[in-house]
């Protein structure tokens, strides 16, 4: 008998100097989100990350801290997500996104998913322990999180 199990995704928040943040615009649903997603079996948290991130967005990155832990109930995914560094390169769509831009956290309030804008201003929240939060795929389920 199989039992049903979690997928692990990873993703980066990415601040600017003015205090923006990079995000994509899915292809595959037009979504703007962090990039980021699926952690692969074999591969290390932190790396995972890394590589999602290039793959969206074509830049080098490198984690700074992790900012939240996200579990979306109805699907059995758990986010970890972590605030990040720009190292290396330009942001520019790539065959995962159809668009990257920088938002403000006034812009990813008003446009952004609760469940995806929540982990970007709880990343954005420098002094704050990691977030504990979960959420049905929309909205959060535990809107003030535990800390």
């Amino acid at each position: 008998m199989t039992h049903p199990r979690h997928s692990v995704s990873v993703a980066a928040v990415i601040p600017d100097e003015q205090g923006r943040v990079l995000v994509i615009q899915r292809r595959d649903n037009g979504a703007w989100q962090l990039p980021g997603g699926v952690l692969e079996l074999d591969e290390a948290i932190e790396d995972g990350m890394r590589r999602e991130v290039v793959e969206e967005t074509g830049v080098q990155v490198e984690p700074v801290r992790l900012t939240g832990v996200y579990k979306n109930m109805k699907l059995g995914v758990v986010a970890l997500v972590f605030r990040a560094q720009l190292v290396a390169g330009t942001p520019r769509p790539t065959e995962e996104s159809a668009a990257v831009d920088w938002w403000t956290p006034e812009r990813v309030r008003a446009e952004m998913n609760e469940t995806f804008a929540a982990r970007i201003l709880d990343a954005l929240d420098a002094d704050a322990p990691p977030a504990v939060r979960h959420h049905d795929g929309v909205r959060l389920l535990d809107p003030t999180g535990s800390r």
